[in-house]
């Protein structure tokens, strides 16, 4: 256990450089920049902003000095920050991602800790909707295989599969807020704004959670020790549940991890309908204008937890079957 989980640090370390040193450099090599938008900005101006946040600097510097703490400039790293009193870059190693360059009274991590547990709690609303929806159908499909309902469930599964999130949305607006007016169209703050977002951010992922308990369950159920349990005269119900449940989920534990990452990550275009303030809608925002260290901020946040997510998973998955067991070598 231990020897693994210093080889998935390890990992850790290799991909975060991997992905900050990528970004970084397609991020400042794309035409435009975080100061092309403000108006009537006066070539000095501009110069002297750049210089503040040192983008005047060779891109190998600048690097160095995101990824800090390293002092490359006796002013600090944001110009003349220390003279007037305001804090100083730390850099991301310390765990300060700068300044926003687009919203310049806040700093990277304000905005992510003001917008990240509006995304949790979005994303939390549509795992359960994705488990509660997609467990139940997959061990009714599974259990009725080869009946009008297993056929039903598939068709379900494989058009929740192939329309994007934000088909479904547009449907369950018209439907829910114009048609039959049960929920608001836009907001956050009460549970009614909650459930129709977090409905259509985690049925995608219901669908696929659906097929995945199927094919899960319909192998558990051949097994030998299913065929044993319902010889010794123990009722359906308890065979399911006791003994293929477990054994069954092992494909959704396999999936938990991509998809709580992907329910993130989904979230960018949901935020966006329905104007919710998450960390989506701040990443889509950075990205058109050209705000370089939100962008960086939320995409190495959204590493972390790729990671960490399919680390647990990996965890858990021991956890459910004794017979897999973590790599020591």
């Amino acid at each position: 256990m231990t020897r693994f989980l210093l080889r998935r640090l390890l990992w850790f370390a290799i991909t975060m450089f991997v992905v900050m040193s990528v970004s970084f450099v397609l991020m400042r090599s794309v035409k435009g920049g975080p100061f092309d938008q403000d108006r009537n900005v006066e070539p000095a101006i501009e110069q002297n902003l750049k210089k503040k946040y040192h983008l005047d600097w060779p891109m190998w510097k600048q690097f160095l000095h995101y990824v800090g703490p390293l002092n490359l400039d006796e002013r600090g790293l944001f110009g003349e920050g220390e003279k007037s009193g305001e804090k100083a870059f730390g850099g991301v190693l310390s765990g300060d991602f700068g300044p926003s360059f687009r919203y310049r009274d806040y700093t990277v991590n304000d905005i992510i800790g003001q917008s990240l547990p509006i995304s949790a709690l979005l994303g939390t609303v549509a795992m359960m909707w994705a488990l509660a929806l997609g467990i139940s159908t997959g061990i009714a499909s599974a259990l009725r295989r080869g009946s009008g309902l297993d056929l039903a469930m598939r068709l379900a599964a494989t058009a929740g599969i192939a329309l994007p999130n934000f088909v479904i949305a547009g449907f369950l607006i018209v439907c829910f807020v114009f048609l039959i007016p049960l929920f608001p169209v836009a907001g956050w703050g009460s549970i009614r704004t909650m459930i129709l977002p977090g409905f259509c951010l985690g049925l995608v992922f219901a669908a696929y959670i659906s097929r995945l308990t199927r094919t899960g369950m319909l192998e558990a159920l051949s097994q030998e020790h299913i065929r044993t349990a319902h010889a010794k005269g123990l009722s359906p119900g308890t065979v399911v549940m006791r003994h293929a449940l477990k054994g069954g989920l092992l494909p959704v534990v396999s999936y938990l991890g991509p998809a709580t990452a992907g329910i993130l990550t989904g979230s960018l275009v949901i935020e966006r309908i329905f104007f919710i303030p998450g960390t989506g809608s701040h990443f889509v925002n950075s990205a058109i204008n050209r705000d370089y260290t939100l962008a960086m901020g939320v995409t190495i946040l959204y590493t972390v937890l790729v990671y960490s997510l399919n680390l647990v998973v990996d965890l858990i998955y021991t956890l459910l079957d004794p017979r897999i067991a973590l790599e020591d070598e």
